[in-house]
Order: structure tokens, then sequence, then C-alpha cells
């Protein structure tokens, strides 16, 4: 038993050896050989890195909502390219004040319910110095919850106290960027800026975190609620915040949906004309947008492989024509049929092993631009890797049987007289 599986081992280091060196021998004609498994490759592996960096971006941009926090607002967070999909999304009526109060009174499974508002237009900020931003900043209006619920850390100063909402004081609190912009070098803490010709008085910033897709879209100026009333009405897009706790988190996401549906007077059997987003459902929602994208790449680039196969095969003949004398001396001097094959299978995988090689390195990295695009996490796709890799192993063997059959079964007397 020993000595068979000596003689196998051998048999294959041989025919490795063989298979390798006849790569070598041809370098140009490999190279462009597995240059077809490569794109094939690239392809595959690119698209599904770029998927997974994009999934894991939405899931850590998306961590303001926190793992027991859901928002309800008018649109969904992600729209198709559907017209009319998009012209129903944005035909619902607003959700206003009234409404998203009544789920703060009426929601007894949530701990905390937060109700915002903001400006369809963005605005410029102008510090008491004259120094101005770019006019592409929101301005917010934030109860203390809403604000809690954004899992928002105060970096500087403070929070608005419950009174200063309920009095609208002209207070305010600034993104980072707005920060940056306006106050460089000195303490924002105390100044005045100015919004619409209104002062407000700085009292906080905010630390600044990624969003959605790695973005840090920190241009925001948070004032309070009543205040916010006060300079721009109530006739405003309203969304809110939900906390719940974990183990009630479905219970108070279908309360919340029944309470809508009735403050909204939505007819039984309708669909919901308002969107609940949480983290789950932003991967699902990405995942569906998404999935016909990755099958049809897929489908391309099998395509591709397949293409790729029929070139690996007709190098193979051509190599099988050219080396009939070889093979003929091999016959000669004891080689079996299952030496030929093997040796002949070995270089059709092997040159379809280096393409998904260079296919995989390629892939890895192009898919990997998108993260520093959006300034996430660069990935791995390991189980797409490992399914490029059985994929060339499997196109090498099935477009690499043909040739090393032709080549066992050549006479030897025939092969050895071949010019």
């Amino acid at each position: 038993m020993t000595g068979v599986i000596e003689t196998f081992l051998h048999e294959g280091r041989e025919s490795l050896g063989m298979a390798v060196n006849s790569i070598r021998t041809n370098k140009l004609r490999s190279i462009l050989t597995l240059l077809g498994i490569a794109v094939g490759v690239f392809s595959i592996i690119s698209v599904m890195t770029a998927m997974g960096v994009l999934v894991n971006s939405i899931q850590s941009g998306m961590t303001f909502l926190g793992a027991s926090t859901f928002q309800v607002q008018r649109t969904p967070a992600m729209m198709t390219g559907d017209p009319k999909e998009m012209i129903k999304m944005m035909n619902r009526k607003k959700i206003n004040y009234e409404q998203a109060l009544r789920v703060k009174e009426s929601a007894t499974l949530a701990t905390a319910v937060g109700i915002f508002c903001y400006l369809n237009t963005s605005k410029v900020v102008v510090a008491e110095d004259g120094e101005k931003t770019n006019p592409n900043v929101s301005i917010t209006g934030r109860d203390v919850e809403s604000f809690l619920a954004n899992n928002w850390i105060i970096e500087n100063g403070r929070l608005f106290s419950q009174g200063e909402i309920n009095s609208g004081s002209y207070v305010a609190i600034l993104g980072s960027d707005v920060v940056k912009k306006l106050y460089p070098k000195n303490d924002p803490i105390g100044q005045t800026i100015r919004v619409d010709g209104r002062k407000y008085q700085v009292i906080g910033t905010v630390q600044p975190k990624g969003s959605v897709l790695g973005g840090d879209n920190q241009s925001f100026v948070l004032i309070p609620l009543n205040t916010f009333f006060n300079v721009y009405g109530k006739d405003q897009e309203f969304s809110f915040k939900v906390q719940a706790e974990p183990i009630d988190l479905e219970d108070c996401m279908e309360q919340v949906t029944g309470i809508m549906r009735a403050v909204r007077h939505v007819p039984p059997g309708a669909e919901d004309d308002f969107s609940i987003i949480s983290n789950d459902s932003l991967i699902n929602q990405f995942n569906d947008f998404t999935k016909y994208l990755r099958l049809g790449i897929i489908i391309i680039s099998c395509i591709a492989l397949l293409a790729a196969g029929v070139g690996i095969m007709n190098i193979m003949l051509v190599s099988v024509t050219e080396r009939t004398r070889e093979i003929g001396i091999r016959k000669a001097i004891g080689a079996r049929k299952t030496n030929i094959m093997t040796q002949f299978i070995l270089e059709a995988v092997l040159l379809s092993e280096f393409g998904g090689v260079i296919g995989i390195g390629l892939g890895i990295l192009g898919g990997n631009l998108i993260a520093i695009v959006v300034e996430a996490n660069p990935i791995v796709p390991y189980d797409w890797v490992a399914i490029g890799f059985i994929s060339c192993s499997i196109i090498g063997i099935i477009f690499g049987v043909y040739p090393a059959w032709k080549a066992a079964n050549l006479d030897p007397i025939e092969s050895l007289r071949y010019e």
C-alpha cells in the first residue's frame, strides 16, 4: 500500500513539473489564455467585494439608530429607480406634528419617542465676525429625546434643557462641519450665529461620527423644537425615532404601525403610507435593490468564464498537436494513458488557477476602491474567494479533459513519425 502511494505521489509530482515547464516554455500564449479566466473571476470578486463593503458601511453607518431603535418617516430610506414608485412615495402626505405627538403619547411599549422636523432647503450660517458657511447647512428642530435617540454625543458644551425647549429659546447646537468652517481656532461655545437673520447662542457641539454609506455629513444646526415652530411654523416634514427595550422591539414596531395607520386614516387592507426604518430593514432593502445587479454580473462573468474555458481547450488542443512527438516518446518509454491525461489536465487547471489568482487579487483591490470612496473598512470576501478557486478548478478540468483524452489516445508509432 505504501509503495502504491509513493508511486502515485511521484507520478503526480512528475506530471505537475512537466505541466509547469510547458507553461513556462510558452509564456505569451499562457498569459493570453489565463487573462480570459482572470477577467471573469475579476468581475465576480470585485462586485461581491464592493457589495460587502457597502453592506458593512450601512451596518456601521446606521448605528445611530441603535439595536433597539427605529425611525418613522414619510418615504423609505432607499427608493428604486422606478419613476412611478418614486412619484407614489413623494406624493405621500407629510407626517405632521399632531400625528407624531399621538405616537409619543400612545406608544406604551416605547421607552422614548423623539420628534424632529427639518427644512427642505439648506441655509447659510453666519458668525459674528462675518465668516459664512456654504449654503448647505440643514436646520433641524429637535426635542431632547430625539437627540438622545440619535445616539449623538455632545463634544463641547451641553444639550438643550427642557425649559429652553418649552420656552422656544434661541439656542443652537452645531455639527462638526459648521464648527470647522466658522470656528476653526476658537471655542464656539457662547458665540452667536445668525440664520435667516435671527441670532442664536451656541451652547454645544456634536461629536462627529459616520452616517449611511460611510459618509460624515455634519453640516447641521440643531435648535429647540418650539423655537423651530416659532421661526418656520409647523407645516414642515416631521419624523420621529422610537426606542424600546430589545425584547419589545418587534411588538413596539407593530404598535407604532397601528397607531400611525389610525392617525393617518389608512383604510384596512391598504398599504402603509409611511415608512419604518431599522438597521435590519436597511440591510434587507439594500440586498433587495442589488440582488438583480449581482445576479446579472454573475451570469455575465460565468459566460466570460465559459469563453475563457473554450480558449483553454483550444490552446490545449494546439499544445497536443505541437507536442505529438513528445507524447509518442513518453509512451514509448512506458508512460500510461493516465500519466498523459494527468499531465495535460494539470496544465489546464494550472492555467485556470493562475488566471483565477490574478482575477481574485485584482477583484479584491477593485472592489475595495469603493471602501475608500465611502470611507469604510476594506473586506476580503472569503466565501467568494473560495468559490472563485473552485470555479477555476472546475473550468480547468472540464475544458482540459478532451485535449488530455486526445493526447492520451494518440498512437505512439504514429506520434514518433510526426514531424
